[in-house]
């Protein structure tokens, strides 16, 4: 009996050592998670064997297409292949190596060409790989029209891998994130803006397997409804790769416009920033969180000198990574691009960063004159007050 397979690969896992286990089982179980939203029982379609993954039971192409889709997003994957499993006996596997190559045929401009490349893992099979390479080949140019064979640079590359009792026939992959499973390297906050480079930065936290909670200061009614829903549309799209992001949305107005009255003006976004840290380190210490990430690029604006970071960071309690620092700007807009958040982050709605930019931001600023500027300000009161009415939203 012939049944459709998603083979999945997975590359830096399995570099560890005696956690690897654990590794692999958080992977078994984002995997699960990420098709259930289209299949029922979905944990009992995954299966392990051989340092693969499989996902099996899929009833339609329609349905094998939609998981192939789903399953591109998650981080550990590498690689996705769709294929079909079938009885390690040499009529079954010819008759589903002509099924796979009709399929991939379909999606091709003529003439096509192919090739096999058989893995013999069960050695008790009669046939070795060359000879089931011939057999399988010469079954695939009898039945299956407009196919001529190329070993060196074919449109349709053959994989079979002959098991004990099962034989996998997959050709092509799909691409995955690669990285390490979400929620192997704990759980962090994200400082989310409504810009391209913070939810870059939360992306390649996650690939990194960070369990991320993004965190947006929201200046209503400076800042109005549509920049926080552009915030909001920023998370459906990062939770294709982390199911379980959640947004915090802090209200920030009182801060700043307490540093608009009261601190000077060229060091208002350090103190603004500052004040954000205070914030988020609160939230870490509440949500069990580890480090602080943000979308930071060395040099970018004046906010992001090396004497400013310096400023800003020392009044987090909890590491301040970030991912972008030495990215050029046309590297991030391409990962932008490819991740889904750029057409969303370039929406003519400003945030609260943007909003209250002075006209000569100072670009080394001195610590000690940051704090003396601090001292006007209940900073202690202003940050506890944000954390303590910070809204979770629900991103459905």
């Amino acid at each position: 009996m012939m049944e459709r397979v998603l083979l999945i690969r997975y590359g830096e896992i399995s570099l560890k050592g005696r956690n690897r286990r654990q590794f692999e089982s958080k992977l078994e179980e984002n995997i699960g998670n990420a098709i259930s939203v289209l299949v029922e029982d979905a944990g009992k379609r995954v299966s392990k064997s051989h340092g693969r993954f499989y996902v099996t039971g899929l009833q339609s192409e329609r349905l094998e297409k939609e998981c192939l889709e789903v399953l591109s997003c998650v981080p550990g994957i590498v690689a996705i292949s769709p294929g079909v499993a079938v009885e390690s006996e040499l009529d079954a596997i010819k008759q589903a190596a002509i099924y796979a190559v009709e399929l991939a045929k379909r999606d091709l401009n003529p003439p096509a060409t192919f090739k096999v490349d058989t893995r013999r893992a069960d050695k008790g099979f009669p046939l070795k790989s060359p000879e089931v390479n011939q057999e399988v080949g010469a079954a695939i140019l009898r039945n299956v029209p407009g196919l001529t064979v190329d070993v060196h640079n074919p449109s349709i590359h053959l994989n079979v891998e002959i098991r004990p009792g099962r034989t996998y026939i997959y050709r092509g992959q799909v691409q995955g994130p690669g990285g390490l499973p979400v929620g192997t390297s704990g759980r962090g906050v994200l400082l989310l803006s409504g810009g391209i480079d913070s939810p870059v930065a939360g992306y390649l936290a996650m690939k990194r397997g960070v369990a991320v909670d993004a965190l947006h200061f929201w200046s209503y009614p400076i800042t109005g409804v549509r920049a926080r829903d552009k915030v909001v549309d920023l998370c459906k799209a990062l939770r294709k790769y982390s199911p379980d992001l959640r947004l915090l949305v802090a209200p920030f107005t009182r801060i700043q416009t307490e540093i608009m009255d009261k601190c000077p003006e060229k060091y208002r976004v350090i103190i603004m920033r500052r004040m954000m840290m205070r914030v988020a380190s609160m939230i870490c210490r509440d949500q069990g969180g580890l480090a602080i990430f943000t979308g930071d690029n060395l040099g970018q604006v004046a906010s992001q000198t090396l004497e400013s970071l310096r400023a800003i960071e020392r009044v987090s309690e909890y590491p301040v990574l970030r991912p972008l620092l030495c990215f050029d700007k046309v590297e991030t807009v391409r990962l932008a691009q490819q991740i889904g958040t750029y057409d969303i982050s370039i929406l003519p709605y400003e945030d609260c960063c943007s909003v209250f930019v002075p006209k000569h931001p100072v670009t080394k600023p001195r610590l000690d004159a940051a704090e003396k500027a601090e001292t006007l300000l209940d900073v202690d009161e202003l940050a506890r007050e944000c954390a303590m009415n910070i809204e979770v939203f629900d991103l459905g």
